[in-house]
């Protein structure tokens, strides 16, 4: 992180976390954050889900939640962006306070609640999104709607004419009983219409499922099941936790899902279990404390096919993007693999 950076961070802390996330966001827009261009490698360069990434990293959902800075996200340097959640509907989220930091851990908890300007909004930006990016959209349901599978797939009914992938998100733990949706009956349901509005679209975008990292084995292989026969093309592993241990900042006990550094391991056992269940028929997005280029390379080797990172940027910002694309490709080069696909999945034990 250069000096100008490091001052910026600082200046941003002084903030609460949701101003501080709001200013960051106008100063992409304004241009005053760094932009480091594309950055790749004949060892970074991977395909994910017949998608071309220059390279695996990907900005994960919930960062730019509106799609309001597309362009700037799409000179960092990530290899992939992920905007959203978006609902059918504009809703305000859960009330404030909804973000911490949680310095002593390098954490974060929110619970924003999908708070969102709703997918019309969302869609008309789109339009005017850089068309040599990779970007997808979350999708997510509105609190009270009356049918939560049938949001899904009208948000992606609506977006899809400008996206290169979307994310369904039965994922997160802010708005009340969408986790049930992860269930297997009521999972196979919501991904088969998903699918099936999919399938209906001029042009087919691949879909993918993000998962909750506090599922047990027996709900781990169900969703694996379901997701080897519904017809989706990935599942990213995983979204925030509702665990607390082992943390010591002030903020712990605060509501909402944790994300940083105390979810890499639990995260990273989910994408391993994942990988093993489906025998690595279908590509995963490891994410959750990724805040290094090891950490990174963990993740692909636990079987990550490419990852996501969003929380380290409350503490290292935009510069870390370099440092863990231009790491990992190194570490890749050491381990003597030609290509990051050769990586995935060849240290799943460790984490098994």
């Amino acid at each position: 992180m250069n000096w100008l950076e490091q001052t910026g961070l600082s200046l941003l802390h002084r903030f609460d976390p949701e101003t501080a996330h709001g200013l960051a966001l106008r100063a992409l827009q304004l241009g005053l954050a760094p932009t480091t261009g594309t950055l790749t490698s004949p060892r970074l360069r991977t395909t994910l889900a017949g998608l071309h990434l220059p390279n695996p990293l990907g900005l994960a959902a919930g960062f730019d939640k509106n799609a309001i800075a597309l362009r700037p996200l799409s000179r960092a340097g990530f290899g992939f962006l992920e905007v959203g959640a978006a609902t059918p509907r504009a809703q305000p989220g859960n009330p404030k306070p909804r973000l911490f930091r949680l310095r002593e851990d390098r954490a974060v908890i929110n619970r924003f609640g999908f708070n969102n300007d709703g997918m019309d909004a969302i869609a008309r930006r789109l339009k005017d999104r850089p068309r040599d990016a990779v970007i997808g959209l979350n999708l997510g349901a509105n609190k009270d709607s009356a049918n939560r599978a049938e949001d899904f797939a009208l948000v992606l009914k609506t977006c899809a004419g400008d996206l290169d992938f979307a994310t369904v998100n039965v994922s997160s733990p802010n708005t009340e009983r969408l986790r049930e949706l992860q269930g297997k009956a009521a999972l196979g349901a919501l991904l088969g219409n998903v699918v099936q509005t999919r399938d209906a679209l001029e042009r087919s975008i691949p879909v993918f499922l993000k998962i909750a990292p506090d599922l047990s084995d027996a709900e781990i292989a169900d969703v694996a099941e379901i997701a080897l026969s519904s017809g989706i093309d990935g599942l990213i592993a995983t979204n925030t936790t509702l665990d607390r241990d082992g943390l010591t900042s002030p903020h712990a006990q605060e509501k909402g899902g944790l994300s940083g550094a105390p979810l890499f391991e639990k995260s990273t056992r989910v994408l391993a279990r994942l990988y093993g269940e489906t025998q690595g028929r279908l590509p995963i997005i490891g994410v959750g404390g990724i805040a290094s280029p090891e950490d990174a390379y963990a993740k692909i080797r636990a079987g990550a096919s490419a990852v996501q990172l969003y929380s380290a940027l409350v503490y290292h910002g935009l510069g870390l993007v370099p440092v863990i694309a231009n790491g990992l490709d190194a570490l890749l080069e050491n381990d003597g693999f030609a290509r990051v696909s050769d990586a995935v999945g060849t240290d799943t034990a460790k984490w098994r």
